[in-house]
């Protein structure tokens, strides 16, 4: 069974200076502690059949992470999927993107979360705590695109 999480948050910086710093998958540390290490395969923009490859800290495991983007709509949608295989993946993810009247950006991040094998079991306390965290994972988002794009 499939578990999904999301959080909504408004950025306070024009869409297509968040889009930019969000489909940089090059850029997740900033605002995921869990992420350690991030490369982008091939280098170069972020295109669909982008690879990025992490080694990721959850619950104390470390472990090995690859997710390809499926799909890329300069500047309002980006979709990943995870091929590693760990025990429990992110099947598919993503951020909507929408500007607002003001000149914000508004955010809505998902992902759907599946285990395998043992990962079937614990599938449902890794999407109860990433909810549990969603609103703090958008505010992390928040701070680092606004922090970014103002450079």
């Amino acid at each position: 069974m499939a578990h999904r999480f999301e959080a909504t948050v408004e950025i306070d910086r024009p869409i297509e200076a968040v889009f930019a710093y969000l489909a940089d998958g090059e850029n997740d540390p900033e605002f995921s502690p869990r992420v350690q290490r991030i490369e982008k395969s091939p280098a170069g923009p972020t295109t669909v059949g982008t690879v990025f490859r992490s080694t990721v800290k959850d619950a104390g495991m470390t472990t090995q992470r690859e997710f390809e983007i499926k799909e890329l709509v300069t500047p309002t949608r980006i979709r990943w999927q995870e091929l590693s295989k760990n025990i429990v993946t992110a099947s598919e993810g993503g951020y909507d993107l929408e500007p607002t009247p003001d000149g914000r950006t508004k955010v809505r991040i998902y992902n759907v979360l599946e285990g395998h094998g043992i990962g079937k079991l614990l599938v449902g306390f890794a999407a109860g705590a990433a909810r549990k965290d969603a609103p703090a994972f958008g505010q992390r988002i928040k701070k680092a695109a606004e922090t970014s794009a103002a450079r």
